[in-house]
Order: structure tokens, then C-alpha cells, then sequence
């Protein structure tokens, strides 16, 4: 297995905690990293436990911190500013949200450092440590599951879909019409998959695009919002996971991670898609057994 892709990630590091200052959107970072914008948000997110966002908020709001308490003689504007906000009032808000007290009081109060040091901060960041030594990657996830996952061709699925456009509760309302059609239709009980179009971290919230699926064994007529269509054959990374709601995202993450470490690529143009096999209200359990699956690219 290939461990480029934590050299990659640690370059990522060390080029955003150079450049606070800075623009580091998610298109910039990546590039650094020499992945595409989706498939670095999820590596970034598994092999560190945050979203880059969130790190480049996180070390800026730090590093902040570090001068109001050092640096006394320079203004919390431009120490604002040298850490890339764009206004005090912006810099403030961040930091309240943060450590729970506005940058003005960390400097007024002699033990308010001590206490920012101890103390878990709201978004949920955990002790605060002012370090030099910030290329040092973690492992977030217990990668042993590796054994359900593979590379293979999956076969051609022909499927009745609802689009949704939106934010991802959304897909609970296309698959409520969905199944009011296939019950018509005397097709529910069928496996059900979901196709993500969009990645949230590079499209717009409101242009997000995902289809709620039910793989159909007949031909059948579509009608309304409900479409028909057969998502391709193709080589796809395959992960099986039984996960609770609340471990999808840690699912994904797992798959991301694999597929860097064994130096594939996942092929964007396609739809990545998740296959339901069972109806969850059944398992001891209250899990999900789905197939997480990621198009790559051939050699």
C-alpha cells in the first residue's frame, strides 16, 4: 500500500500553516496536494478528523490567540488581519465561538490563556496546543475493515430515480414520492440506491444534486418527477459496510483512504452511489448493510 497520500497531506499542512494570511479556499489547498478538490475534502477530513475548513479556521483562531497573548504591542486588528479575517468584527465572532471569550478579554484578564488552554472549545475542537510542530498527520479512523473492500466491475443497474436539488435532508422527500410511485407500481421491496451527482464542498448547497433510486426488475412507464435510467457498467471501488446512520460519513471516509492508499483515482465524471441491502428496521441492531461505490479510473 501506498503511503503518498500522507506525504500529500502533510505538504497540505505545512503550505496553510505557512500562508494564514493568506487566501487557502478548498480549490487552492487541493492543488497543493495534487488532488481534485472532492477527493481531497474527503481524504483531508479521514486522515485528520477535520474538514479543511475547519483546520484552516482552527490554526488561524490559534495562532491568533498565541500573539494576543505574546504580542501585546500590536493592535487586534492586525492581528487579525495577519491571521487572514477579513474584519475585527469577523475575527471576534470566530474567536467568541471558538474559546468562549472575545480576543479584547483573553489580553484584559491574566488567566484567561491558562483557561483557553483547558478548556474544549464550542465547535468542538479539543485542547488548545500551540505548536510548531504541525505536520504531524493522525490516524482517525480504524482503517482493519479493509477486507470488504475491493475493485471490480459492477454490472450496469437500471433503476426509476426522483432527483432532488438541495441540502441532503432533502432525500427523504424524493424517496417518499419515489415509493408512493413503485407502491403503485407493486415494486417496493425492492434494493434501493442513492447517487450523489455533487460534492457540498465544491458545489453550492442549493445546487446540490442526488437521486433517490429503486432498481427496477421489469420495464416499467415512468411518470411525473419519477425518470428511469441505468447507471453504468463500470470498475468501481466496492466497500461493504453494516453502519449506523450516525457512521455513514466515517464509512466514506474509510473508502477515501483506501483507494489513496492503493493509488487509485476515483473517476468524477461518474456518480458515486451507495446500494441498501437491507431494510435496517430489521437488523438487531437498527444498521444499515450497504455498498459503498466509488467509479476509478482504469490504468
Amino acid at each position: 500500500m501506498s503511503k503518498d497520500y500522507i506525504n500529500r497531506i502533510n505538504n497540505t499542512l505545512e503550505f496553510i500553516n505557512n500562508n494564514l494570511d493568506k487566501e487557502l479556499n478548498l480549490a487552492i489547498i487541493a492543488k497543493i496536494a495534487f488532488y481534485s478538490p472532492f477527493h481531497f475534502h474527503r481524504l483531508f477530513s479521514a486522515v485528520t478528523g477535520e474538514a479543511p475548513n475547519q483546520y484552516v479556521l482552527r490554526k488561524r483562531i490559534e495562532r491568533s490567540a498565541y500573539q494576543l497573548k505574546h504580542s501585546k504591542e500590536i493592535p487586534v486588528i492586525e492581528i487579525a488581519i495577519n491571521n487572514g479575517f477579513e474584519s475585527n468584527a469577523a475575527f471576534t465572532k470566530a474567536f467568541k465561538k471558538h474559546y468562549g471569550i472575545a480576543p479584547s478579554q483573553l489580553r484584559k484578564e491574566t488567566n484567561a490563556y491558562s483557561k483557553i488552554r483547558q478548556k474544549d472549545s464550542k465547535n468542538g475542537q479539543n485542547q488548545l496546543v500551540i505548536s510548531q510542530d504541525i505536520c504531524d498527520v493522525k490516524k482517525y479512523l480504524d482503517m482493519g475493515n479493509y477486507t470488504q473492500i475491493e475493485v471490480k466491475t459492477m454490472p450496469a443497474i437500471k433503476v426509476a430515480y426522483v432527483t432532488q436539488v438541495g441540502s441532503f435532508e432533502g432525500i427523504g422527500k424524493a424517496y417518499g414520492k419515489l415509493m408512493s410511485w413503485a407502491g403503485a407500481k407493486g415494486l417496493i421491496g425492492g434494493e434501493t440506491v442513492t447517487c450523489y451527482h455533487d460534492n457540498p464542498e465544491v458545489t453550492e448547497i442549493d445546487k446540490i444534486r442526488q437521486s433517490a433510486c429503486i432498481v427496477l426488475t421489469k420495464d416499467v412507464q415512468p411518470s411525473g418527477e419519477v425518470k428511469t435510467t441505468t447507471i453504468q457498467s463500470g470498475r468501481h471501488a466496492v466497500g461493504k459496510f453494516e453502519v449506523t446512520f450516525n457512521e455513514f460519513e466515517k464509512a466514506w471516509q474509510t473508502m477515501m483512504v483506501w483507494i489513496a492508499e492503493n493509488d487509485y483515482i476515483p473517476n468524477e465524471k461518474r456518480a458515486f452511489y451507495e446500494i441498501y441491502r437491507n431494510n435496517f428496521k430489521n437488523h438487531p441492531q437498527q444498521k444499515c448493510i450497504i455498498e459503498i461505490c466509488v467509479p476509478v479510473k482504469s490504468d
